[in-house]
């Protein structure tokens, strides 16, 4: 992997210690070898050879311990080698994600995305230790165990040999195989994360609709898809182990069979044939973990595969090349002939047309689908136009930097998303480097400042995770204080009313019409008193702009924003004279 040469020092040291360990496991058996013949020529001339015999129990020490070094530092060097690598690919992997568009996000879900960063990875990081640092000390075992063997004894060398190729050949197959099911697995376990991520947070719909058994029963489902698919790779692992062990045991037998008659006959010391078995040993290892290297090899494979999926994938929207970086904009926006489309065969936007001037207040009408939200999406460039054009102070959106456009755009959303953090960090999350004055000022605005002032721990207070700790009505002016704190020459309102009720709305109309003076406005609503003092009002239907004007101009007209004022629209304007007669009426009252 490119992203482990790119640590060129921690990997030299891993192979070096490697290569330290192997050389001093090989020299182990000569060592022993030698110790044994001195023994027993010692045993049969009735000689006692102990400074002989004590300086190859010296050796056999001494090379032991030098292993034990060489080993330690392989595994340190191999493990933070791995983690390193691991680190920047769950960065790089975060960053990607971060800087993907809408589009992206609508087709990905968030469960498999966290199961890709963080078990895909982990998968990575084992093939890294395991695989790419310790297969060459295996393979370095292999050739320098299989040339002595075969120096020593080229027949018994070609025997001890022989259970090789069935071990290789069983291995490749399974290989194939484990990749399949690994990869299979790998994808459920994210269908298994989405589940769950889903259920967690929709928690409250769960419980309103009484449905746990039934989520129960889908997770287990999911669950047991993976248990399946990771059994199944186990029990192919443990055949190959299985197998692997048997084959080199029955070359032992062989071996001891054939080495021992040798020794009887004269043609082999008794110390030539424990090398031998020793030696024999050694081979057993790199050919006992070649099934462990397959496992982790088609884990990672299966892991590589889905993580560069999404980090090979190119977001349609990119900065171009020379873009550039824009200073504050005097808000002016404008549509020329703007299609969209979420995919090339359904259009969702058709030939939109319109200019909004700085400090003119835009509404968008429509039943639901007809494309509002989208328009405004395309402002910031959440999504790229399909054709056309949407410039700011006449500069195409795309000729321009993501970060300095977005700069100039505030927005709050229908979603009205809290961080796990305190309200002082969540109303300052697009200017970390807010003041305490000025997030208090942009509350204030928003209408929350009393609010927060009542909580034990005032602007300390922690939010709960996505605002659970506060009410609708009090997440959306939280999302209007964020966006107020901005100071952006564009604001879009989506549906930034809907969960407050009347008395609520009005304080917070009111609020606004001095935060929108002097910005262009954009305003997603169904609320009359948004839309009456809107500048311009856009209907869509189907994707395209059927009527525009304001209010009274519409009203006076035949067509879909007369329907939408008569079946909606009337009926709170009635609401609202009742409400506004009885503070009257109270008043008086009170006078």
């Amino acid at each position: 992997m490119g992203m482990a040469f790119a640590h060129k020092r921690l990997l030299a040291a891993a192979y070096a210690a490697t290569a330290g360990a192997a050389v001093s496991y090989l020299f182990l058996p000569k060592v022993i070898g030698y110790a044994v013949d001195e023994v027993v020529s010692a045993v049969q001339t009735g000689e006692v050879a102990g400074g002989v015999i004590l300086a190859a129990a010296g050796s056999i020490v001494g090379l032991s311990a030098a292993r034990g070094v060489m080993s330690f530092g392989q595994a340190y060097f191999s493990e933070s080698l791995a983690q390193r690598v691991a680190y920047r690919l769950r960065n790089r992997f975060y960053d990607h994600v971060q800087h993907m568009s809408f589009g992206f996000h609508d087709r990905q879900h968030t469960g498999n995305l966290m199961s890709r960063a963080i078990s895909d990875v982990e998968s990575l990081r084992m093939f890294v230790s395991m695989g790419m640092v310790r297969t060459p000390y295996f393979v370095g075992l292999f050739v320098g165990v299989s040339a002595l063997l075969l120096l020593m004894d080229w027949r018994l060398g070609l025997i001890s040999m022989s259970f090789l190729p069935p071990a290789a050949i069983q291995s490749s197959i399974l290989r194939l195989k484990m990749r399949r099911i690994w990869l299979r697995a790998h994808e459920k376990m994210g269908e298994m994360g989405t589940t769950l991520q889903e259920n967690l947070t929709g928690v409250r719909v769960v419980r309103a609709f009484a449905s746990e058994d039934y989520e129960e029963r889908k997770f287990r489902r999911h669950n047991l898809s993976v248990v399946k698919d990771t059994v199944e790779a186990e029990r192919l692992h443990g055949m190959n182990v299985s197998f692997t062990h048997f084959v080199f045991v029955a070359a032992l037998g062989l071996i001891l069979w054939l080495g021992g008659r040798e020794v009887i006959d004269g043609r082999m010391s008794p110390g030539e044939l424990t090398q031998f078995i020793l030696f024999m040993q050694i081979l057993a290892m790199p050919v006992r973990m070649t099934s462990m290297l397959v496992h982790v090899y088609a884990r990672a494979a299966s892991a590589g595969q889905r993580v560069f999926e999404i980090l090979d994938f190119e977001s349609p929207v990119r900065e171009r090349s020379g873009a550039r970086s824009v200073g504050r904009s005097k808000g002016r926006v404008r549509f020329e002939g703007v299609r969209f489309g979420y995919d090339e065969r359904h259009p969702v936007l058709k030939g939109i047309d319109f200019e909004a001037s700085p400090g003119e207040v835009v509404a968008l009408l429509g039943a639901p689908g007809s494309g509002k939200s989208t328009v405004v999406d395309l402002i910031p460039r959440f999504y790229d136009v399909g054709s056309g054009r949407v410039s700011v102070d006449g500069v195409d959106v795309r000729d321009v930097t993501l970060e300095s456009l977005r700069r100039n755009v505030g927005i709050v959303q229908q979603d009205n998303f809290l961080f796990t953090a305190s309200i002082r960090d969540n109303i300052a999350y697009g200017r970390p480097g807010a003041s305490t004055r000025e997030v208090v000022e942009a509350a204030k605005v928003a209408q929350m400042h009393e609010v927060i002032e009542s909580l034990p721990d005032g602007y300390d207070t922690e939010v709960g995770e996505r605002g659970s700790t506060l009410s609708g009505g009090q997440q959306q002016r939280m999302a209007i204080a964020r966006a107020v704190l901005l100071d952006p020459p564009i604001l879009i309102l989506d549906d930034s009313t809907s969960s407050v009720d009347a008395g609520t709305e009005g304080l917070i109309r009111r609020a606004m019409e001095s935060v929108m003076r002097g910005r262009t406005t954009f305003v997603i609503a169904h609320r009359l008193g948004t839309i009456r003092r809107a500048d311009t009002i856009l209907v869509l239907k189907d994707g395209e702009i059927v009527q525009r004007g304001t209010h009274e101009e519409l009203l006076g007209s035949r067509g879909p924003y007369r329907e939408i004022y008569e079946l909606q629209l009337r009926p709170q304007e009635e609401i609202m004279r009742e409400v506004e007669a009885s503070g009257s009426l109270a008043g008086e009252a009170l006078r």
